[in-house]
């Protein structure tokens, strides 16, 4: 008897900012991995140690990521301005790694709903796989919430652009929690080709080898300073009776890192980063964090109190969309951004550690998986 050829699927992911869009494609291309699909992962940001994980060919186009958090400009690894010449380079790189992988389908994460800075190269990929005979099957990867647009003419343009070249939308989320409508007026549009896969999760975790009563986290960390200083502040005036961990994230400036690491108390542990993150919440008391997919997702994952402080630099709106109907489900408190200080954050965490129990959820967890048979039947 033989045996049938693994699906290619090429899979292209650029991260800017955090890393909330790599580590989601990731758990999504691992899972595509394990269900027998041979998955050519192709990143265009920074490195991050551990993604996309094993059994997953990488290609690593030359690094960019945004110039601020408000994604206004385009620079190198080394903080340059990207100009044409460096874009041209990494159009042709990707198309050559798509001419070689030969794929059956193609995943394309965020565009064209985010992601616009580079449509330099995904425009003419998009182009190239419209010419191909026979086509591969093409999906945009999307997270549940997104961020709402202020720009006339730009949903419309999103639209067109998913008629003209998508198969389908991969919504990953749980249509009881958000639908794609709910932060994408023009959704009715394109409603043949949306497909609900559940939150993306993380399998559950193992338990953890170490244990802390409060972890506090910020994500990339590239963005997340004030909530740690914030929370170390409130790890004094709360004292030792709790074990604290603070994970400050891969991109907190090593001045900023080393500031910290130098002010905590006995009770106090900082991490740059913790690859058993989700081991640690699951035997956790408090999780302290912004409020991006994946930490949402883990916490869900693991049931411990959530406290969250939803990132809004820039005029971001989705951390804020998701906080908010978690705590009407009574699945997390909220502290703002705008109100984030010491003495707030130790008010905010005081309550959260009194709260009682969270009430039970049914959110959709497995989205990684029923992505595997959602493009296994598709192919």
């Amino acid at each position: 008897m033989t045996t049938a050829t693994p699906k290619r699927v090429f899979f292209y992911v650029q991260h800017l900012l955090g890393i909330g869009h790599l580590a989601r494609a990731s758990r999504i291309a691992q899972a595509l991995a394990e269900n027998d699909f041979d998955v050519t992962v192709v990143t265009g940001g920074t490195p991050v140690t551990g993604f996309p994980g094993p059994k997953i060919r990488h290609i690593a186009l030359p690094a960019i990521t945004s110039g601020d958090a408000g994604f206004s400009g385009l620079v190198d690894i080394d903080g340059n301005p990207v100009d044409d010449t460096f874009k041209d380079n990494r159009r042709d790189l990707m198309l050559s790694a798509f001419r070689e992988s030969k794929p059956d389908i193609v995943i394309i994460e965020a565009f064209p709903f985010g992601r616009r800075q580079v449509r330099f190269e995904l425009l003419p990929l998009l182009e190239e796989i419209a010419l191909k005979q026979p086509k591969p099957l093409v999906v945009t990867s999307l997270r549940d919430i997104l961020q709402e647009r202020s720009k006339p003419g730009r949903d419309e343009e999103t639209v067109a652009t998913i008629k003209q070249y998508f198969d389908r939308v991969l919504v990953h989320g749980d249509p009881a929690f958000a639908r794609l409508e709910d932060t994408f007026p023009l959704a009715a549009e394109i409603a043949d080709k949306i497909v609900y896969t559940g939150l993306v999760a993380a399998p559950p975790p193992a338990r953890p080898e170490e244990q802390f009563d409060i972890i506090v986290s910020a994500g990339g960390g590239a963005v997340g300073n004030a909530l740690i200083r914030a929370a170390l502040e409130a790890s004094k005036t709360i004292g030792g009776k709790f074990a604290w961990a603070l994970i400050t994230g891969p991109n907190l400036p090593q001045s900023d890192f080393d500031a910290i690491s130098a002010d905590t108390p006995a009770h106090v542990s900082v991490f740059r980063f913790r690859p058993d993150f989700a081991s640690l919440l699951a035997g956790a008391k408090l999780s302290v964090s912004q409020a991006g997919y994946n930490t949402v997702c883990d916490i869900l994952r693991a049931g411990c109190h959530a406290l969250l402080i939803p990132f809004i630099a820039g005029g971001e709106t989705e951390q804020t969309v998701r906080a908010e109907r978690l705590a009407k489900l009574g699945l997390a408190h909220v502290l703002t951004e705008d109100d984030l200080s010491p003495e707030n954050m130790t008010v905010a965490i005081r309550a959260a550690l009194a709260a009682t129990a969270k009430p039970p959820h049914s959110l959709d967890l497995e989205g990684a998986g029923h992505t595997a048979e959602i493009l296994r039947g598709l192919v």
